[in-house]
């Protein structure tokens, strides 16, 4: 094979490659990426307030519970988390608050009352 048709192959191959890569990230209707790891992950951003033993309210991070690394986080990592931090011998008497989960069916509300997640 003449080594310009060989360079032409692997141009074209190489273009669409590229042009699948980046479709890959075009967002569906109802899903925000669709690329696989994205479309199977569960993302929750929440902003929670704890109120401790003696009543006073501060904001809790839940991801200072993760593993390091770790950023995925669906409703029942976070009970399981607000779960330990309001046990007894825990931080906190309850932690409420708000958020969205991120999915591949699309994003929703989630709320945290009284310590437990309400989707």
């Amino acid at each position: 094979m003449p080594p310009s048709v060989l360079s032409a192959v692997q141009i074209a191959v190489a273009c669409a490659l590229v042009a699948w890569m980046i479709t890959g990230f075009t967002p569906l209707p109802g899903r925000w990426l669709r690329w696989k790891m994205f479309c199977r992950a569960t993302f929750t951003i929440v902003s929670l307030t704890g109120t401790t033993k003696d009543g006073r309210t501060e904001p809790v991070n839940v991801y200072d519970h993760l593993s390091p690394g770790s950023f995925i986080l669906g409703p029942p990592q976070l009970q399981a988390i607000l779960d330990h931090l309001t046990r007894s011998g825990g931080r906190y008497e309850r932690i409420d608050g708000t958020g969205r989960v991120l999915t591949g069916r699309g994003e929703h509300r989630v709320e945290v009352r009284e310590s437990r997640v309400v989707l």
